[in-house]
Parts: structure tokens; C-alpha cells; sequence
């Protein structure tokens, strides 16, 4: 058996600290997944803590009626039959000290290889400076990249819930209302249609405005103005109407928020002709993106995850680092199976690396970065190599953006595939609460590995 940490889990989106109050198990006790462990009081409402694994209560760390408890503490071990032991200090704690508030960040685990790590040993293609770099978070980076543009442009302002006097829901924007003042960082009323209106007219009136949503399911209270407005305003004024806008903000299934809180509208945005589309899976490209995004004279829809702001990579401190929108990245370069992601799926593909190097499979692994438009050159070109196509998404597989990648790739590279296209997707189900359903309803190491076998003709 091993033991397990069991970390005390973001239970909103907003979450920073919580209230430990009450313990509904005792040490010893022998639970199931998904039993209640016990009552957690969070900024929004008193939740019910719930057991990943079945197992055995090992030590209780937290007391019952501690307070100020951070986010990912370790409140209690558990142990879990049919894993190998593994050594856990046991030191109860009172509470813990608020640390620097990081939403509702989660630790990505499995087979550990981080985003940044392997940026580091692959080269941009696109950036041939010698840039002057540091390693930050994505959240760091994204702050980064609108102080810098702000700096560089009077014209670009950042407006939405909790972005100036709270420092963003996620902390992106923290420290922006004190530099620049709150005419151009404006919280907002909790009325998404009301202010992506009034950015989309600050953006047809010539500024530049950074509209965010504290999650992109409530940009669906918007999607009039989105649609209607910023995406068809150029093509309907007969070129006459630009709308330079980003909106922004975390998209995709994050720790157990729900199933309204948890979908990934990737899919949806880019249906919608006169909206581009992209989605970082890193904080190098998060900011080089960003900044791109910002320059541009159309609206972009800019899809960040919630579970990568804390990820780290090399990052050009440069004002004129930039990423084309449009561009995708070969992360790795290999010789039999093209495997596509972005956003959260490109770190799900390289926690399945590992295991299929084992199987002596060589991969090309492109993260798109851009959705629309996207980069079909790369594409074909990798898949006319490899002659097979795994293709991982975290939305929904029913009519996804994945089902039309799969279409292209059909469409241009027909008789260069060896096998049938695979498409890893969530599953079509409203995102489970607890967190072993969460688990099952997202894509994983294993399918990513079984569908890789599957195209190669692999046992």
C-alpha cells in the first residue's frame, strides 16, 4: 500500500484559504471514493470534502475548527492498498498562514514532466533572438505581457469582475490598478453582457480593451455581444468597424468547481467567423501570445487554464517578444505518430510521453496555440512524416474542434495515413463534483497511450 496526501482542493473558483469545520471520519476509519471526509467552509459557502481513493485514514493533520487553511495544504494522509509504501512525516498543524493567493490552482500530477522543463531543451523556430529570459509562472507571464502593452499604448485598458481592487480572480492582473489607476482598470458590475458591451464600444471608438471573464462560462451571458457584435462588426461596416479586443480568461475543466463552471468553449469560439482563437498551454507562449493578441485589430478570443497559471517556464522579459498568432510549435520531434494538442491537453499528452517512448514509438507532439487561424502547413507536414494522428482535447468529443482537425488532416493527407485518426476527448457528460468522476470525465495517460498503440498496430 502507499500513503497519500490528502491536500486541501480549491472547492470555488475564488478560493484562497478555508475553514476546517468539522471532520465527519475518524483515524482509522476505512473509506470509499467519493465519501465525505469532511466539511469545508470556503469564501463562497460550506462544502463537503470528499475521498479520492477508498482506503484508510492514516492521521488526521488538520484539527477540526482550524481556520485560514491554504489551498493544497496537507490536511490528512490516506492510505491506499495495492501501491508501494511510501514515508510520510506525521506532524499535525493548527492552521496554516495565508500564502500568495493562487485561485483555484491544482498541482498537475501523474508522471510529473512539466511544460517548462522541456521547453527548455526545445528552440523556438519562430524566435531566433538571443533573449534575455526568466523563469515565472503563467500567471506572471500573462501580468507581464498587459503591463507591458499597457505601458507601450495608451489606448489598451483592462476591465471585468475583480480585476483592479481585488488583483483578478486568479491574480493575473494583481498590482495593474495601482499602476496605472482605475480609469484604465475598471472593476466591473457582475453583468458580463452589460460590460463586454461597453468594451466592444470602447473598441469600435478606437481603444484597446482587455475584457475579462472570471471564467469563460460566464461568458456565455455574453455571447450576443461576442458573436454579434465584436466577431461581425469589420465584415458588416464594409471594413469600415474595427473591434481590437481580447477576451480572456480561464476556459476548460478545473478541481472540482461543477459542471457549470468546469466546460471548455474552445470548439464553440472558433465556429464563429471574425474571431481568432488561442489557447497557450505554457507561460513562454502565454505571453508572447498575449501581447500578439493585444496588437491585433480584431477581436481575439485569448483561452487560458486555470490549472496551468502556476506552471512554469523560460520567459523573455523583452517588451518585443511576440508570438504570431497563427503558428503552431513542434514541441518534439519524432518519426511515428503526430500527436496534437493545446492548452491543458498538450501536458496530458506529455505525462503519457514517458510511457510511449518505452513502447519504442517516437512521436512529432504539436501544441496548435492558435486555434483560428490555424497552422495546416505544420500539420500536414508532420502527418505526411508519421503517417498516424492521435488528436487529445479536454472538451466534449461531440462536434469538437478536434472532429474538424480530424477532417482536415483526412481532407489534405488521405493517402498519406497508415491508420485510422483518433480523437482523445472529455466525455459527453455534465463535468461530475466529485473528484474521481472528474477524473473520468477528462481525457487521461491511458487513453492517450491506448490510442497511440491503436494507430501504430502496437500490443
Amino acid at each position: 500500500m502507499c500513503i497519500r496526501d490528502r491536500l486541501l482542493p480549491a472547492l470555488s473558483p475564488t478560493m484562497e484559504t478555508g475553514n476546517l469545520v468539522k471532520w465527519l471520519v475518524k483515524e482509522g476509519d476505512d473509506v470509499l471514493s467519493g465519501d465525505i471526509l469532511a466539511e469545508i467552509e470556503t469564501d463562497k459557502a460550506t462544502m463537503e470534502l470528499e475521498s479520492p481513493d477508498d482506503g484508510k485514514i492514516e492521521k488526521i493533520l488538520v484539527k477540526e475548527g482550524s481556520e485560514n487553511i491554504s489551498v493544497n495544504t496537507e490536511i490528512a494522509l490516506l492510505s491506499v492498498e495495492g501501491e508501494e509504501i511510501e514515508e510520510k512525516i506525521e506532524k499535525p498543524i493548527e492552521s496554516s498562514p495565508p500564502v500568495i493567493p493562487n485561485g483555484a490552482d491544482t498541482k498537475i500530477k501523474e508522471n510529473n514532466i512539466s511544460m517548462g522543463s522541456l521547453l527548455k531543451e526545445q528552440s523556438d523556430s519562430l524566435e531566433t533572438k538571443n533573449w534575455s529570459e526568466k523563469e515565472i509562472t503563467m500567471r506572471e507571464a500573462l501580468n507581464q505581457a498587459i503591463e507591458e502593452e499597457m505601458i507601450l499604448d495608451k489606448d489598451v485598458f483592462l476591465l471585468g469582475e475583480e480585476v483592479a481592487e481585488y488583483d483578478g480572480a486568479y491574480k493575473v492582473t494583481q498590482g495593474l490598478l495601482d499602476k496605472f489607476g482605475s480609469k484604465r482598470v475598471l472593476d466591473t458590475p457582475i453583468s458580463e453582457h452589460g460590460f463586454t458591451g461597453l468594451a466592444i464600444g470602447a473598441a469600435m471608438s478606437g481603444l484597446k480593451p482587455i475584457c475579462e471573464f472570471m471564467t469563460f462560462n460566464f461568458s456565455m451571458q455574453a455571447i450576443d455581444q461576442i458573436v454579434n457584435s465584436a466577431a461581425k462588426s469589420l465584415y458588416m461596416s464594409g471594413g469600415e468597424i474595427n473591434v481590437p479586443i481580447v477576451f480572456r480568461g480561464p476556459n476548460g475543466a478545473a478541481a472540482r468547481v461543477g459542471a457549470q463552471h468546469s466546460q471548455c468553449f474552445i470548439s464553440w469560439f472558433s465556429h464563429i467567423p471574425g474571431l481568432l482563437v488561442v489557447a497557450p498551454s505554457n507561460a513562454r507562449d502565454a505571453k508572447g501570445l498575449l501581447k500578439s493578441s493585444i496588437r491585433n485589430p480584431n477581436p481575439v478570443v485569448f483561452l487560458e487554464h486555470e490549472l496551468l497559471y502556476k506552471e512554469k517556464s523560460n520567459v523573455p522579459e523583452e517588451n518585443d517578444f511576440l508570438i504570431p498568432i497563427g503558428k503552431a510549435n513542434l514541441i518534439k520531434e519524432g518519426s511515428d505518430v503526430t500527436i496534437i494538442g493545446f492548452s491543458m491537453s498538450v501536458q496530458r499528452i506529455l505525462n503519457a510521453l514517458p510511457s510511449i517512448e518505452k513502447l519504442g514509438i517516437k512521436p512529432d507532439i504539436i501544441d496548435l496555440r492558435s486555434i483560428k487561424p490555424l497552422d495546416e502547413d505544420l500539420i500536414y507536414k508532420s502527418v505526411k512524416k508519421t503517417n498516424r494522428v492521435v488528436i487529445v482535447e479536454d472538451g466534449w468529443g461531440n462536434t469538437s474542434f478536434g472532429s474538424h482537425l480530424s477532417y482536415l488532416i483526412q481532407s489534405n493527407c488521405f493517402d498519406y495515413l497508415d491508420s485510422e485518426i483518433i480523437k482523445v476527448s472529455g466525455k459527453d457528460v455534465p463535468m461530475p463534483y466529485a473528484e474521481n468522476l472528474e477524473k473520468l470525465a477528462l481525457p487521461n495517460t491511458d487513453e492517450i497511450i491506448s490510442a497511440v498503440k491503436k494507430v501504430s498496430y502496437t500490443n
